[in-house]
């Protein structure tokens, strides 16, 4: 994700962050932490193109997860790795409003994401495009890309009523 404003976490009372109108900062966690880079501000399709690029041309994911084994009664650390993103894979994108974004602003940042999956040979299959995992008023948005088959796809599409989403329903 990216920001151009910081957050103000109202037990803390200020800014997590300063951030100069001139710049943005790349890599914001969704609870106001400050980011991993800083750079000066660009354009929407400047900043959907370095996000984007950086989920699909990264390298296999990989992550250590601690599980249980039963048999031995014990937590046991497991190495699960994602592969990378691959000509022909369907996905689900998430354009994500951090918070204090204004809401036409969100479109023009699909739409590039969109054209980029195009020519990478991804398939967006679903979308999601909104103010969901916000950080107060930070104004910046996040990109998620999911691959998804077909048992994600029929998980996914099956009927939600919660206070944030509804549909099939």
């Amino acid at each position: 994700g990216m920001a151009l404003t910081s957050c103000t976490v109202p037990a803390a009372g200020k800014p997590t962050f300063d951030l100069p109108e001139d710049e943005m900062e790349i890599g914001v966690g969704i609870h106001g932490e400050p980011g991993r880079k800083r750079m000066p501000l660009k354009t929407a399709d400047e900043i959907t193109e370095m996000l984007a690029l950086s989920i699909i041309e990264d390298p296999a994911y990989s992550r250590t997860v601690r599980e249980l084994d039963e048999e031995k009664g014990e937590w046991v650390d497991v190495a699960l790795e994602d592969p990378p993103f691959k000509a022909g894979d369907q996905v689900l994108a998430f354009v994500n409003n951090m918070g204090g974004s204004a809401a036409v602003e969100l479109p023009i940042i699909y739409r590039k994401l969109h054209e980029i999956c195009e020519k990478k040979g991804l398939k967006i299959v679903r979308n999601l495009i909104g103010p969901y995992i916000t950080s107060l008023e930070m104004q910046g948005c996040s990109i998620t890309l999911l691959k998804m088959d077909d048992e994600l796809l029929e998980l996914w599409d099956a009927p939600v009523k919660t206070i944030g989403m509804r549909w099939g329903i």
